[in-house]
């Protein structure tokens, strides 16, 4: 039996994308690293409360060789001495479910399933913080990280882990199995230790967000859809302003798509913002991010102090 890791937790599937998630927040170390288990087209797994992480990898195989999360937990749970304190929710991609409470969880613990989710929670200052996850997230609007954001924040609102708050993790997968079971990975955020855990997880959220974003804006920029590229860029840039390395590859890859007057508008912010990022601009022509044409470069550079 290993060391009690008191948490709530909410496993689901998207009905919409067949995304499949798991979000959790705890009073523990690095919740993230034991609680959270996704695979793409395969399924989501949180284990808790007296850990046994086997059920995270071990649920994602048997849901992999084709077993359903109820067939899979209760396989799981019949080769386990100590299931009466785990704490358990699984989801596959066909929108399956199924939750384990044991009944020497310690209190409040409780889980409810719900429709392609389940909600989850143990070590609780009452036995409301998972039902208000559950009414949160029946009610929550946006992707799927928003909903699990909401289920996450509506625990903590109703009270949260009696001891407070310390790491929590949000991991997100697409729903389209793929050839390799690391690919796939649409969110994979973890705070390991910070005061107010599930406000540094929002935050990373629509930092992820905006570089997804971006890379949106480069595959645009190659198919020469400029008008969409400078549409999701913008939008990039709207959601992480304060991150100055954003518009500096953005500025690359739009002088790389011939948007030069563009780019060089971007270079001149970013060096007006970080004059550090003006050193780096030469370096890039040896591996073919920037062009070596005659002049390219000094017209860069002579964006410095303008």
């Amino acid at each position: 039996m290993t060391r009690p890791v008191h948490t709530y937790s909410i496993v689901a599937r998207d009905p919409q994308t067949g995304q499949l998630g798991v979000a959790v927040q705890s009073h523990y170390f690095s919740v993230g690293s034991i609680v959270t288990w996704a695979e793409a087209g395969v399924g989501a797994v949180a284990t808790q409360s007296f850990v046994r992480v086997d059920y995270g990898p071990e649920g994602l195989d048997l849901m992999r060789s084709g077993r359903s999360a109820k067939e899979a937990l209760a396989s799981l749970l019949a080769t386990d001495k100590d299931s009466n304190v785990r704490q358990v929710a699984m989801v596959d991609a066909q929108g399956g479910v199924s939750a384990h409470t044991g009944e020497l969880c310690i209190k409040g613990a409780g889980h409810i399933v719900g429709d392609q989710f389940s909600v989850q929670a143990n070590l609780m200052t009452d036995d409301t913080i998972w039902p208000a996850m559950d009414e949160a997230y029946r009610g929550a609007q946006g992707d799927l990280a928003s909903r699990l954001l909401v289920a996450l924040q509506a625990a903590q609102d109703a009270g949260g882990d009696i001891r407070g708050q310390q790491s929590a993790a949000l991991l997100i997968v697409s729903g389209e199995r793929q050839e390799k079971p690391f690919y796939g990975r649409l969110f994979d955020l973890r705070v390991e230790d910070h005061p107010r855990p599930l406000d540094e997880l929002t935050r990373l959220v629509q930092l992820r967000r905006a570089y997804q974003l971006m890379d949106q804006g480069d595959e645009y920029l190659t198919a020469h859809e400029f008008d969409k590229a400078a549409s999701v860029i913008a939008e990039g840039l709207r959601l992480a302003p304060e991150i100055t390395e954003l518009k500096f590859w953005a500025a690359v890859s739009l002088l790389t798509a011939g948007r030069e007057d563009e780019a060089l508008q971007f270079f001149r912010e970013v060096f007006a913002r970080e004059p550090i990022w003006a050193d780096l601009v030469p370096r890039l022509v040896p591996p073919g991010l920037l062009s070596d044409k005659p002049g390219v470069i000094d017209r860069i550079l002579e964006q410095r102090g303008k």
